[in-house]
């Protein structure tokens, strides 16, 4: 664990951050809870303030809806002229995109983000104008109201039973620069909509008995409330980024659980599922893999895997984290994460084996600061026995012969030194065979390779010689100084070997992503992504793959032609489209569909769901290692926005082939 100072990493993200921020625009967004409670009104008087203090002001696009007091704010703001488009014999007015651009003031005010654009626009939404003017440099005020957040979609639906389809995807509003709440009690607002400020009069009272009822207006209140709190969390976590703060500022609870192989780690993501719903907050589970811990057993990596998923199943966040020390990883992830409180299992090993060999749950209290930390069983509800399978797999029975045969060859020369060599330089060959015998074979066959060593130097190469009698009590200090040394020897060596290990793991994940990720840049073409992506996660995890996307009357089809593709009957075809019509993974090894003989992932994007892959796994056992599901869950992301991006891209052309 650091010591507080920014690694190079994070210098180096931070340069790129600024790099970027330089190049394109800032974006600031009014949200507000519905129509009316001044968001138009809130941005005018913003951009009023902009013009006093000598900024260049234009307004691209105002919806002012008649509001006189609204109108007079527009006094002073050069105002670029609608773009008229025909569409059905009908003339309608849009925001002129390309004159903004050829403008380019430093702040363009777009009222409402939401908008559906006439067909013949070069884009099909509003905010992709916006994305265009933010990328070309120009700050942008805009407005929106939060049931039109593509992820409050439903909620407000369920709330309303008004099916919202003008959306904006989160993606946007997280890339805000700053979110201002144009807030109104409900009880306001109806009495503006009563006085005919908000819509003509005919209209409030449709509106009275439907959407804005007094109900639905405190729902929609607290989304925005809700949305506005998040994004002002996101921006404390940046600067916090930014100044590589590592104090814990507990402006909002957040829980960090550490499970492990254990089944009473099932309890702990259960109580930590129930004390995150009594708090509001966001949790995560964390697994440590250290190079202890790279060594359990199948049926302990399966359980990590399951406990993870049920994680996963009751909305946590889940990650693996890589180190030499538990306690320390946890501290520093809490710490990047602003956890304010680490949810951990009480001890389970007898109380000397803590004192000799240290106590997770002690380090991490020790080292947690003002971190509070939560020693606890759990629910002990539905929790899988204690089994003999809890035990390690014991090494191979034969590394425990070589390592005898490694103190013989050591005994060997030596004794074929004995009369040439001093007796310290005869103890380097028993530390040596301690060496090669942890390198090769691990850690317990080199512990026994230390105290033999020890007992075979006693025996032939200390007077009196063919006994384990010592004639000179000084040779006890050497006995003892060896061993220490031979243990310790054991342990290093065993340690880095690991360490180097998962070093080489992580390299080797992170270039084969880069490999797949530098080639659908390149790529155009959904198809062509799709075929890309699932070549390189075959030839990654050994195994086959088929891709289903859907075509223009959204139904899906399996896209052809893909390397090591495996058929679909109507059974795992029914399984595909189950997954993409509720976005959730299922399949074989998972809790849902599990007779299926392939794993079903979602292809998800930006904007929702826009496809599925499944995963024929040639090793099982492999495929579920938590690490590599980790790995795949990563390549599909990948994937999807590549997709996505893809998809994206025809769209546009065949309105720039339409437009022509």
């Amino acid at each position: 664990m650091n010591d507080g100072r920014p690694t190079p990493e994070e210098f180096l993200q931070r340069l790129k951050d600024e790099e970027t921020s330089r190049l394109i625009g800032k974006l600031k967004i009014f949200l507000g809870m519905a129509p009316g409670v001044g968001k138009t009104y809130t941005m005018l008087e913003s951009a009023q303030k902009l013009l006093r203090d000598g900024v260049d002001v234009v307004a691209g696009c105002i919806v002012t809806h008649g509001r006189k007091e609204t109108e007079q704010l527009l006094h002073g703001i050069e105002i670029i002229p609608y773009k008229q488009i025909t569409y059905k014999n009908t003339t309608l007015d849009e925001f002129d995109l390309d004159a903004a651009l050829a403008r380019k003031p430093q702040v363009i005010l777009v009222d409402e983000l939401a908008h559906t654009n006439v067909q013949g626009s070069r884009h099909e939404k509003r905010w992709q104008d916006v994305e265009e003017l933010l990328n070309a440099g120009i700050d942008v005020y805009t407005t929106l109201n939060v049931q039109h957040v593509e992820s409050a979609n439903d909620i407000v639906a369920q709330i309303t039973h008004v099916q919202v389809k003008e959306t904006v995807p989160d993606l946007v509003l997280e890339r805000a620069n700053e979110i201002e709440l144009v807030d109104l009690t409900p009880d306001e607002l109806i009495q503006r909509l009563k006085e005919g400020k908000v819509y003509v009069p005919e209209h409030s009272e449709r509106a009275l008995e439907n959407f804005f009822r007094k109900g639905n207006l405190i729902a929609l209140r607290e989304l925005a409330l809700r949305a506005t709190a998040e994004r002002v969390d996101d921006q404390m976590q940046k600067y916090r980024r930014d100044e590589f703060i590592k104090e814990i500022w507990p402006a909002r609870e957040r829980l960090l659980v550490c499970i492990g192989p254990h089944p009473l780690s099932a309890r702990l993501v259960r109580a930590t599922k129930r004390m995150a719903k009594g708090l509001h907050a966001e949790w995560t589970a964390a697994y440590v893999e250290t190079s202890r811990t790279a060594r359990f057993s199948k049926r302990d990596r399966d359980r990590i895997m399951r406990t993870l998923r049920l994680a996963e199943r009751l909305g946590a966040e889940t990650t693996i984290l890589t180190g030499e020390k538990t306690s320390e990883e946890l501290v520093s992830y809490a710490r990047k994460l602003n956890i304010t409180k680490i949810v951990i299992g009480k001890p389970a090993k007898p109380r000397w084996r803590e004192l000799i060999f240290g106590s997770v749950v002690d380090d991490l209290i020790r080292k947690s600061g003002n971190i509070d930390v939560y020693v606890i069983t759990g629910d002990t509800s539905n929790t899988e026995p204690l089994a003999k399978d809890m035990v390690r797999e014991s090494e191979n029975f034969m590394h425990y012969i070589y390592a005898t045969s490694a103190v013989a060859i050591a005994a060997a020369v030596a004794k074929f030194g004995f009369h040439k060599l001093a007796q310290e330089n005869l103890m380097m060959f028993f530390l040596l065979a301690v060496v090669v015998t942890a390198l090769k074979l691990g850690k317990g066959p080199s512990i026994l390779c230390a105290v033999l060593g020890v007992a075979v130097y006693d025996f032939f190469f200390v007077p009196p010689y063919l006994s384990f009698a010592v004639s000179d009590t000084q040779y006890l200090i050497t006995f003892g100084v060896m061993l220490l040394v031979g243990l310790t020897l054991s342990t290093l060596t065993t340690t880095i070997k690991k360490q180097a290990e998962l070093s080489r793991k992580r390299e080797r994940h992170t270039a084969t992503l880069y490999a797949m990720t530098r080639e659908l840049a390149s790529a155009r073409g959904k198809e062509k992504v799709a075929r890309i992506s699932a070549r390189h996660i075959c030839d990654v995890f050994g195994c086959q793959a088929a891709v289903m996307l859907p075509d223009e009357s959204g139904e899906t089809v399996v896209v052809p032609d893909i390397d090591k593709a495996y058929e679909l009957d109507a059974k795992e075809t029914g399984v595909a489209q189950w997954v993409f019509l509720n976005n959730q993974v299922a399949g074989v090894g998972t809790s849902t569909l599990p007779g299926a003989k392939a794993l079903y992932l979602p292809l998800t994007g930006a904007k929702g769901i826009i496809g599925v892959i499944g995963i024929l796994p040639s090793n099982r056992e492999r495929m579920f290692d938590p690490d590599e599901m980790h790995l795949l869950e990563t390549f599909v992301n990948q994937m999807a926005l590549a997709v996505e991006r893809a998809w994206l891209g025809e769209q546009a052309a065949q309105r720039v082939q339409s437009i022509s």
